[in-house]
């Protein structure tokens, strides 16, 4: 069930060693993000590749 949040609940949920971070630790902390989110849809898409196999070698036997 997504929670619809309030753009005042999202601020107060961020650290403050975030907004008082520079340029180029955001820029870091992004590159983060955007691995995790990477990993992340790589594992989904291994565990439907995983599946679809298991499907195709269960029908075959």
């Amino acid at each position: 069930m997504a929670t619809d949040l309030t753009l005042q609940q999202i601020v107060e949920g961020i650290p403050k060693s975030i907004l008082n971070a520079s340029d180029r630790e955001l820029a870091g902390f992004q590159q983060i993000i955007d691995e995790t989110i990477r990993l992340r849809e790589g594992q989904k898409n291994l565990q439907q590749m995983i599946k679809n196999f298991s499907s195709t070698t269960i029908k075959r036997s």
